[in-house]
């Protein structure tokens, strides 16, 4: 079965995703709409949380499309799943949609990776990956090259991927989300590579602990940092403290 409702008012039935689904390992798929920043809606509406709790559910996938045809190919891949399945998109155009595409299985866990780059790794998960591309392309101008991530998979993680960046001995990564910080997405990615050795900076960007109030999804953004140009100057300054702390 589908169930297509807002992430916030998903919230309301934690223990039933719990106790009815996830303990019985039962082939439900969420598909939480409004997930982020669902704009003039207010704080009742914004769907901030849904990253922090599906993580800590055992059992559970969660995914992020990037556009309407990733959505398409999740949603097969979920239908194709044997176990519980979370699906988060937000109150915004689908960027990219063909009617009359395919649907392909995904393998779960597994992260795409958008543009190459050595300086830097931005890991952006669903509606934030065209935002880092924008400000990727912007950087490479200014002598800055940023390799971005396409993390589909919140949960389980591209540890393959995560892995790669120790070895090739990357020393700047930043997360970006649109979702609460703490216990988010990037928590995640931070825990994997304390764990595994990982000895660079790391930066978080998400929504904050503190409820957003009213606003277009634009005005949003530009407040919380994480419209095309918050993310540019959250990225220099990772840069500046890195370097910062080499001299």
């Amino acid at each position: 079965p589908i169930v297509a409702v807002y992430s916030s008012f998903l919230q309301r039935a934690f223990d039933h995703i719990v106790h009815d689904v996830s303990i019985q390992d039962l082939p439900v798929i969420f598909c939480m709409d409004r997930a982020g920043i669902a704009g003039e809606d207010g704080p009742t509406h914004h769907g901030s949380l849904d990253i922090a709790y599906f993580r800590c559910i055992q059992g559970m996938v969660l995914a992020a499309p990037k556009n309407g045809n990733e959505f398409r190919h999740l949603l097969y891949t979920a239908l194709n799943h044997s176990g519980p399945f979370g699906i988060r998109y937000p109150k915004y155009s689908s960027v990219e949609f063909d009617e009359n595409g395919q649907a392909k299985l995904l393998p779960i866990g597994s992260w795409e990776v958008e543009k190459k780059g050595k300086d830097i790794v931005m890991l952006a998960v669903g509606s934030m990956v065209y935002s880092a591309l924008a400000v990727a392309s912007d950087l490479e101008e200014e002598g800055l090259s940023c390799e971005v991530v396409n993390c589909r998979f919140i949960k389980p993680m591209d540890t393959a991927y995560l892995e790669s960046i120790i070895i090739r001995g990357f020393n700047k990564i930043l997360t970006i989300e649109e979702g609460v910080i703490n216990g988010g997405f990037g928590d995640g990615v931070g825990s994997f590579l304390l764990e595994n050795g990982y000895k660079g900076e790391m930066k978080r960007i998400g929504l904050p602990d503190s409820y957003v109030e009213h606003g277009s999804r634009a005005q949003i953004l530009n407040d919380l940092s994480l419209d095309n140009s918050g993310i540019k100057n959250m990225v220099k300054n990772l840069v500046a403290t890195i370097e910062k702390f080499s001299e």
